[in-house]
């Protein structure tokens, strides 16, 4: 990768029509983060996109595969990356020194109005806006454990731990942190004192012992009492989706692994956000590009160009989901029912569809209700809360199943309801299974247990193997994850070297 940023500064002509956009931006009511702009040719903007758009990251071979992609996704023509905009504060964006005036226009009302989203979304709220700073650190500590310790032993490392990025809780920024005990008191367990008879009730009359206190109620108080002893000594006491955090806790890692592994989790919670929002802030985004670049800044002589450019980004093909597409028009189909009312009891409960289609109470209070749910709304609540069946009717929302007879995917089902279950399945944890910490000191012999909540998809056999695998490294000992298969219950292991599996 190559390229030099300096060249920062916007041609006068351009830095006219930025100051013309800002100021259309504060009249519309949006508040975004200061934007700087920074031109940049191909080759800049594809190694800008491989490092996640961080001019500095720390050194590994993934970040060269990405670039070698981008430049020849571009060279042969199949990707264009027109803009980049990176959640800091202030923002940092690209702009392609080849695009047209049309589309650089575009892309500064459409940068504005993510730099808005980034500063005023909840779910970007707990996220570090000094990000460039802290990644360059990263890549400067990195360097240094590469020096001391041997570029592909450092690497090596890193590999596990990217294997095991996703391993996160999104939502651990929004619940506070926990206390929990050390593991180190669980692999060398004291002995715990169990009252002799836990649950006897006291009677002054020897000959009624034997009726108050039965011999299997006591047996049955003493069995409980040993489980609850047995479970308040479990690391965690509950499930831990964060099982980065369980390993930075936990795991025998030298100083520098530990410092690696923080790392990687810290820049897996920075990026998590963007993945929570991706419809509603590329919606977003169009939106207001749209809306800044039709009612404002278009010359006569551009409406076709920009039109053109525009409905290319908003294409749909049958089959597959656009994020820009979903979240423009949901945006303004919930502006549409808001400024005409049709929300509430009264409105639900109209079973007439003339009488529906007619609706308008002449509220307005559409703009309104947009910046609310650009406020408090993630994908998987924007798309519960808002997509109706007319809108998915509207925009031909359908599941889709693959006919072997024709060889072609086809439409399997029009049912509203499970259009939506699907696609919030897809969007439920950032579409990466649910696995949780069970067990730190599994069987008693400091082994790592995991657990795969089932939600009806069973786990990708290559990845479990990879992320056992990885964690086995990690954890110095056999790491085992308990699934579900057919209604039965399946233990997946990685020990010594080799996978077992068996049911349980």
């Amino acid at each position: 990768m190559r390229g030099s940023y300096s060249d920062s500064a916007l041609p006068a002509d351009l830095e006219k029509i930025r100051e013309e956009i800002r100021r259309h931006v504060a009249q519309y009511g949006l508040d975004p983060f200061e934007v700087i702009f920074e031109m940049v040719d191909s080759d800049q903007i594809n190694s800008l996109a491989a490092l996640g758009g961080f001019p500095v990251r720390y050194p590994h071979w993934r970040f060269g595969m990405d670039y070698d992609q981008l430049s020849k996704g571009y060279e042969w023509g199949l990707q264009k990356i027109y803009e980049m905009v990176i959640n800091t504060s202030p923002s940092y964006a690209y702009l392609m020194k080849s695009n047209s005036l049309v589309d650089q226009k575009t892309v500064m009302a459409h940068v504005y109005a993510h730099a808005d989203f980034f500063k005023n979304n909840y779910w970007f709220s707990m996220t570090n806006r000094k990000m460039l700073d802290t990644m360059a650190n990263h890549a400067v500590k990195i360097r240094n454990f590469m020096d001391r310790h041997g570029q592909d032993t450092v690497e090596n490392f890193i590999d596990r731990c990217l294997t095991i990025e996703n391993l996160i809780d999104p939502y651990l920024p929004f619940s506070g942190a926990k206390k929990r005990t050390a593991v180190s008191s669980l692999m060398d367990p004291q002995q715990e004192q169990l009252p002799a008879e836990p649950g006897r009730f006291k009677t002054e009359r020897s000959y009624m012992d034997s009726f108050i206190n039965p011999k299997e109620f006591l047996d049955e108080q003493k069995k409980r009492m040993a489980e609850k002893i047995k479970k308040s000594k479990t690391v965690p006491a509950e499930p831990q989706k964060d099982v980065l955090s369980f390993l930075l806790e936990y795991a025998p890692l030298e100083q520098w692994q530990h410092e690696v592994l923080s790392v990687i989790r810290d820049e897996a919670y920075y990026f998590a956000p963007q993945a929570q929002t991706k419809i509603m802030n590329e919606g977003w985004a169009s939106y207001w590009h749209s809306k800044i670049m039709t009612e404002r800044v278009l010359d006569d002589s551009e409406v076709i160009d920009f039109c053109d450019h525009n409905a290319g980004v908003l294409a749909m093909q049958p089959g597959r989901l656009n994020p820009y597409k979903i979240g423009v028009e949901l945006y303004r189909d919930i502006e549409d029912r808001w400024n005409r009312g049709k929300f509430g009891k009264e409105y639900d409960e109209c079973d007439d569809l003339m009488t529906k289609a007619k609706w308008d109470r002449g509220l307005g209070l559409g703009r309104k209700k947009i910046f609310e749910v650009r406020r408090v709304c993630n994908d998987v609540t924007f798309i519960d809360e808002f997509m109706t069946e007319e809108f998915c009717e509207r925009l031909k929302l359908y599941t889709y199943a693959f006919n072997r007879r024709t060889n072609q995917y086809e439409i399997a089902d029009r049912d509203t309801k499970k259009v939506k279950e699907k696609l919030l399945f897809q969007l439920t944890n950032m579409g990466q299974p649910q696995i949780f910490v069970k067990d730190g000191n599994y069987q008693n012999k400091g082994e790592l247990l995991l657990w795969h909540k089932f939600e009806g998809l069973d786990l990708d056999s290559k990845w479990a193997r990879e992320t056992l695998r990885s964690l086995a490294e990690i954890w110095k000992r056999t790491v085992s994850i308990e699934t579900e298969v057919e209604g039965q219950k399946k233990l997946l292991s990685f020990i010594d070297g080799e996978f077992s599996e068996k049911f349980l």
